[in-house]
């Protein structure tokens, strides 16, 4: 049966982005088709300034967000990333394998540098070498696809160096995975800034549909979304960005397409009120899920362990075997 890992970074409020682009996927497809783990990669947030105690509560929020869109404990593991020390103990292993330069090339890399030393902060040397962990939460499991935004494909691609080098240097240990993508929606832009993800860590500004957010301020944020100059609704990504993200959301949220859709509108005005009305009610039975287990924190803390000891089992053979292959002595009482 097909492995499919993917995960979430607890660094800010869950968006839209990450429900279209792919949340619900996992939930409708992936969970089902295959034999699926999904992840709050809780390690992955520590990689810049942050709060302890807000990293941990986004951690609870986001794996109740998980469970609220669809995932299932019966169809699917879902846990917490730094639960399973097999994560760590692989990520070391493939640093020594990466080299800086592959590290330096990274995209998210070079831009959350630029952004950290505007700030006037320093860069974490983890910054530069999370890619390298995200890799072992990859290939710890064995996985065959990775569900991931278009953002995110370099670190796959990644991934899948590594695993390559390592097997031919080492010996065959790890699966080589390969980057799996919605068609429509892969990549929802921020309201405001079309030009930009709508990302979940820039926690400033309307452009940011959050999954929590009340209906009255979804309609909010969707109705000031900045279009484009001109008063025709036509779809074209590259020269009017704004209306084409409009258009995209209101296709991932109605099972349309987006150039089709730009046919039946002759205004931005109504193209804004079938969006956020489509959004509204794409959004409501999450919402409604999350408040019900809120009131249940003993099921979800539950899921996470079930989880993690799933997990656990599932990694540890594959980790195990690269400590072997790359030289590592096994404990004595392993050896005896």
């Amino acid at each position: 049966m097909t492995r499919v890992f993917s995960g979430v970074k607890p660094t800010g409020h869950l968006t839209l982005g990450n429900y279209l682009g792919a949340m619900r996927r996992w939930a409708a497809e992936d969970q089902h088709r295959s034999d699926a783990l999904f992840c709050v990669v809780d390690l992955h947030a520590l990689t810049v300034d942050h709060d302890p105690a807000r990293v941990r509560r986004l951690s609870r929020q986001a794996a109740s967000l998980l469970l609220a869109a669809g995932l299932d404990p019966e169809s699917c593991t879902v846990f917490v990333q730094s639960h399973v020390d097999e994560h760590a103990r692989l990520s070391y292993v493939l640093e020594c394998v990466a080299t800086d330069g592959e590290m330096r090339r990274m995209i998210q890399y070079k831009e959350k540098a630029v952004r950290e030393r505007g700030r006037g902060g320093s860069v974490r040397l983890s910054l530069l070498t999370y890619p390298v962990l995200m890799a072992a939460d990859i290939l710890a499991y064995g996985t065959d696809e990775v569900p991931v935004g278009e953002d995110q494909t370099q670190h796959v691609e990644l991934a899948r160096d590594l695993a390559v080098r390592f097997n031919q240097r080492y010996g065959h240990t790890f699966v080589v995975p390969r980057a799996t993508g919605p068609a429509v929606a892969a990549r929802v832009m921020n309201l405001q800034e079309p030009a930009s993800k709508m990302g979940k860590s820039d926690d400033t500004g309307p452009g940011i549909v959050y999954l929590l957010d009340e209906p009255d301020v979804v309609r909010k944020k969707v109705g000031r979304a900045v279009t484009d100059s001109g008063r025709d609704v036509v779809y074209d990504r590259e020269e009017r960005a704004g209306l084409a993200n409009l258009l995209e959301i209101l296709a991932a949220c109605t099972g349309g397409d987006p150039a089709e859709l730009a046919g039946g509108y002759d205004s931005y005005g109504a193209l804004k009120k079938d969006t956020a009305e489509a959004v509204v009610e794409v959004l409501r039975p999450v919402r409604q899920r999350h408040q019900e287990l809120c009131a249940d924190p003993g099921y979800v803390e539950d899921v996470l362990r079930d989880g993690a000891e799933k997990a656990r089992a599932m990694a540890r053979p594959t980790v195990d075997a690269a400590y072997r292959a790359i030289g590592l002595l096994p404990p004595v009482n392993a050896a005896r």
